[in-house]
């Protein structure tokens, strides 16, 4: 969450931002709409959120306006149309306005009310992850209307190059829209250069991230079932994220029961226990592997953890390779090699110098992008005189 704005100018350009995923839901898409929506309102734009009911959570002190719109923000379409309701019922000044959507529920919302030409605000920025480009394509009935929001879209935005030729593969008409906004760290992610080693007899292998098959869980435990016996007894894998698989969890304990190493289930954490385990692991893995129409597309969970100094272990796929280093940071192996990720595993069990060495150079790297430019990329700079 950025810093506080005190007293934005009121004559400022406006941007609705309008999302499903905020506060109180977790993961990168959250994190991503919160800090451009932060950003966007510290370089001098006047933003207003739109964002999903939050529950029985108290509402932070954001920099920027909030309306909590009465709906879960899932994607049903009795809460589509809840969310046309309301963007009709605002369309006048919605259409002197930047719109900005950054995650697919409230793009279902726009595609619906397309025909209706009343309804076209002065720019609309679209910002696409991964997953929901593959979840429009092959539904035939979604995959013109995606088409023709794609049309009248202003700018359209990716975190990565991947991600980017994935949108180009599908719908290659968004190629003269294009621009990179990179993820960065949270603006209030506090990170200890030089952090005090914690004293203990085995090597911490930790994994962050929801408890579902893409994340890769149930490939790092069985990554480590299979190494010999002396390694296996200098390690234990700590398992953070909420569940989202009620049965792949069920099936990953079963699994984890069996080992002869100790696997902590640590639950879904708050950022300030989460930074405390970060500063207790010694070993980063998150083996993501391409689900479905599921995909990485980028992965802000690796670079918190290179900035607290973690070496990585993961896969090749996605936008991974824009998180991670080869050999700098950590290494990544191809899906589906077990042999390959065993051997990097084993690097970095039994070499406290070479997690230091890809830990060191992790901290600088993970902190080479930030919102602002981020933000300034995606909207420009205010003009004043509006």
């Amino acid at each position: 969450m950025a810093v506080p704005v005190k007293n934005p100018p009121r004559s400022s350009p406006s941007v609705y931002l309008i999302s499903h995923e905020f506060f109180p839901k977790r993961g990168g898409i959250a994190t991503f709409a919160e800090e451009m929506a932060g950003a966007a309102q510290e370089i001098g734009w006047e933003v207003e959120v739109w964002a999903q009911n939050r529950g029985d959570a108290a509402e932070p002190a954001w920099p920027f306006r909030i309306w909590r719109l009465p709906l879960k923000g899932t994607h049903d379409f009795s809460c589509q149309l809840r969310l046309a309701f309301h963007l009709i019922s605002r369309r006048r000044e919605l259409r002197r306005a930047t719109v900005y959507l950054p995650e697919p529920g409230p793009m279902l919302t726009l595609m619906l009310l397309q025909r209706f030409h009343a309804f076209r605000p002065r720019n609309l920025i679209l910002t696409f992850h991964g997953s929901e480009i593959l979840k429009f394509y092959h539904n035939p009935f979604i995959r013109p209307l995606a088409r023709r929001l794609i049309a009248n879209a202003t700018k359209i935005s990716t975190l990565t190059t991947y991600t980017r030729d994935l949108l180009l593969g599908h719908f290659p008409e968004a190629e003269s829209k294009l621009i990179k906004t990179p993820g960065a760290l949270r603006s209030n992610y506090v990170v200890v250069d030089h952090p005090v080693p914690a004293e203990r007899d085995r090597v911490v292998v930790l994994t962050v991230g929801r408890i579902h098959p893409r994340k890769g869980q149930r490939v790092t435990l069985q990554a480590l079932q299979n190494l010999p016996d002396a390694l296996r007894a200098k390690i234990e894998y700590w398992i953070v994220g909420a569940s989202s698989r009620p049965n792949y969890e069920a099936e990953l304990r079963a699994v984890a029961a069996a080992t002869d190493f100790p696997v902590k289930f640590l639950g879904d954490l708050s950022d300030d226990a989460l930074s405390r385990i970060y500063d207790q692991a010694d070993i980063f893995a998150m083996t993501s592997v391409d689900h479905g129409h599921s995909v990485e597309g980028f992965g802000l969970v690796y670079l918190e953890a290179s900035a607290h100094g973690l070496p990585i272990v993961g896969h090749a796929v996605g936008g991974v390779p824009e998180a991670v280093i080869e050999a700098q940071t950590g290494f990544l192996v191809p899906p589906h090699d077990q042999a390959g990720l065993a051997a990097a595993l084993t690097k970095l069990i039994n070499s406290e110098s070479l997690r230091r060495t890809l830990g060191d150079t992790g901290r600088h790297w993970a902190r080479r992008h930030t919102w602002r430019d981020s933000a300034r990329t995606l909207f420009g700079e205010p003009d004043p005189s509006n």
